[in-house]
């Protein structure tokens, strides 16, 4: 007959035996439920593991509703480049979202951010906004996380990829980071703590303006006069014999102490 040590010994041992298989199990189910939403993702023609959701080259416009339910709260990496998506529509399911990809697309002026609270890295490459002081006021109230962020190939982005040159660029990154100070990383080079100071003296000055799409690749058909509405030559054509003309002599003598050539004209040269 057992004793009552032994027999509270062999009871232990029982529970602990039974909470480890059914550790195991738990695991094991896991492990499966996670192997069958890899499979459902790839069914939906996505790629879902660990925690990034990959979605690029799909031509889509926006992101399905189906799939932002169904990846929404377990996503923390969303890329959706390379398709030509115009609206984040349904982007704001994805509440835990750490990095979203969006480049090559189709995102203009009109785009609206949703709200991410732990965003940290935004890429928005190669695509058509162009006013970066609305762009600006949206993203600083929509990731007051953010960190990390690329413009390259927008024209709000002032560099070669746009027709701009070095100084341009750089009066861009102080307007961007007088509004953006706690970023670390813009575009293609780290923010410097220089860089930060100098924005948060003359930033809110340094706005580039960016030339718009439909002026960047105007033809060369269009009337050159098109462009502006002041032209400093008369409205209609004068005839040739009832033009007249002036002519007169100056009492005056122009001394000009950097014109070389004028100062030594006089009167009877007139």
């Amino acid at each position: 007959m057992l004793s009552i040590e032994e027999f509270e010994a062999d009871a232990s041992q029982a529970i602990a035996a039974r909470a480890d298989g059914e550790d195991k199990k738990a695991a094991k189910a896991k492990k499966k439920a996670t192997k069958a939403k890899e499979a459902a993702a790839a069914a939906d023609g996505v790629s879902f593991h660990g925690g990034q959701l990959s979605c690029a080259g799909k031509d889509w416009t926006e992101l399905p509703r189906d799939v932002a339910e169904s990846y929404g709260k377990k996503t923390t990496r969303l890329d959706l480049c390379y398709n030509d998506i115009n609206t984040l529509r349904n982007v704001e399911l994805f509440s835990g979202l750490n990095e979203l990809v969006l480049d090559n697309n189709s995102l203009g002026d009109d785009v609206e951010f949703p709200a991410l609270p732990n965003l940290t890295t935004l890429s928005l490459n190669k695509n058509r906004i162009s006013d970066t002081e609305k762009f600006l006021a949206q993203i600083k109230k929509s990731y007051p996380k953010l960190r990390f962020m690329s413009l390259l190939g927008n024209e709000a982005c002032p560099n070669e990829l746009v027709l701009k040159d070095e100084s341009d660029y750089q009066r861009y990154r102080y307007y961007v980071l007088y509004h953006l100070p706690h970023l670390k990383f813009l575009d293609s080079r780290s923010v410097t703590a220089d860089e930060v100071g100098e924005a948060s003296r003359v930033g809110q000055f340094m706005k580039v303006i960016s030339v718009t799409h439909d002026e960047m690749y105007a033809t060369e058909s269009e009337p050159a006069a098109a462009a502006s509405q002041f032209n400093p030559l008369p409205q209609e054509q004068r005839d040739v014999a009832t033009h007249r003309g002036t002519i007169g002599t100056c009492k005056y003598v122009y001394y000009g102490r950097h014109s070389e050539g004028n100062r030594f004209i006089r009167n009877n040269d007139l």
